[in-house]
């Protein structure tokens, strides 16, 4: 086979993996006019190639959508200009497959085969021994899976080639929040006063104000004394000294550290990203993920923060932690950024110690979303989850 034409599909994955794996001359899409601007499409796909190292020829062939006999002459002029080709039906619309049905009664010397996602292998549907039963050995890392679609992946607000060294931190840095969830948004808007407001970067390490701080909704906040000792006690802050209604005074360990307590979510994340990597079921997995839907074509376009991203093979997984009361606004987010970056393929987890409504609940069951409750990872049900994937 040196032509494999491939029925453009809006999952990425079935746009692709074909071509990555049997490594053809030249892929022919035969894509719908119906989706606009193929040169975009087009430019997507080629960075996404060549940043696999793959330099197939990309060609597109545009149909009409819902007209089947038009798609048949566009295969047919395919195939008579490329004889050597194959049809790849693991995508494509209703018509396109119906289109490609006709076309394989006509010309059954035409290999036709698909891919199954359930068990991660390749089939000759038609004359096309070179992939039946074949086992997909490709794996993905996360940023691969977000150029698949279009997108890029950005830093977001953690360096993740340092987490190694605080895997031992964050652990207690989880059980500390969890001992104080009730009091936790108050603790860390405290913090984030204490330590001040200007960006990051010039935030000093030893920090040094009043036992009251002035809160962001009006009203005074009390130092929260018991957190402050427990950060102590773990090593996140030393130096500790609190006078009783006066002053308190402490030095972060570092800068990361210094981050992640001045923001009310990090604790869940890095908990999360945690109990991915040591279930030893992923491939790659990132936190604090920034994803631009436009890649890096710098128009100004959307942009989400995935909370934690993992892969398994060629399967994403997408996670949303949340430290608040889950919102159905979050769980349809959360589908939103799972199906435009991973397709069928992809699973999503909401992780939540907060409340989640029975109605929440229900919605995020209707979108094949799992939801993780601290009751549940208490009990150790999140760890099993992860470690079956």
């Amino acid at each position: 086979m040196e032509t494999l034409i491939e029925l453009y599909d809006n999952r990425p994955l079935e746009n692709v993996l074909a071509t990555e794996m049997f490594r053809p001359v030249r892929t022919v899409f035969v894509y719908p006019e119906e989706i606009p601007d193929n040169k975009e499409h087009k430019r997507k796909i080629n960075r996404y190639l060549a940043h696999r190292g793959i330099d197939t020829e990309i060609i597109f062939r545009r149909t009409r959508l819902f007209n089947a006999g038009e798609i048949l002459t566009v295969l047919r002029s395919i195939t008579d200009s490329f004889p050597d080709c194959a049809i790849d039906i693991t995508g494509g619309t209703d018509d396109a497959l119906f289109a490609a049905g006709r076309l394989s009664a006509d010309r059954p010397d035409i290999p036709v085969f698909t891919y199954s996602r359930r068990k991660n292998r390749f089939f000759s549907i038609s004359n096309a021994a070179f992939a039946s039963d074949l086992e997909c050995p490709i794996s993905y890392k996360v940023e691969d899976i977000i150029l698949m679609a279009g997108g890029a992946l950005h830093t977001g607000r953690v360096d993740n080639s340092i987490l190694s060294g605080y895997m031992d931190r964050i652990e207690p840095f989880y059980e500390l929040y969890i001992n104080n969830k009730r009091d936790w948004v108050r603790a860390v808007e405290f913090i984030q006063q204490l330590s001040g407001t200007k960006p990051e970067a010039e935030i000093p390490l030893h920090v040094h104000g009043d036992y009251f701080q002035k809160g962001e909704r009006g009203g005074k906040l009390p130092a929260p004394e018991k957190i402050l000792r427990e950060y102590e006690e773990i090593g996140f802050i030393s130096d500790l000294c609190i006078e009783a209604e006066k002053s308190v005074e402490f030095r972060f360990s570092d800068l990361q550290i210094r981050a992640w307590m001045r923001d009310v979510g990090s604790v869940l994340e890095l908990y999360a990203y945690k109990v991915c990597v040591e279930s030893g079921s992923f491939d790659d997995v990132i936190t604090s993920a920034v994803v631009d839907w436009e890649g890096e074509s710098g128009r100004a376009g959307v942009s989400n923060e995935i909370d934690v991203v993992a892969t398994k093979g060629v399967m994403p997984v997408f996670i949303s932690c949340k430290t608040c009361d889950v919102k159905t606004e979050a769980i349809n987010e959360l589908s939103i950024l799972r199906d435009r970056f991973g397709g069928e393929m992809a699973k999503a987890y909401l992780i939540t110690t907060g409340a989640c409504s029975n109605m929440a609940k229900r919605r995020a069951a209707e979108l094949r979303i799992g939801v993780i409750d601290s009751r549940d990872i208490a009990s150790g049900v999140f760890r099993k989850t992860m470690s079956r994937i």
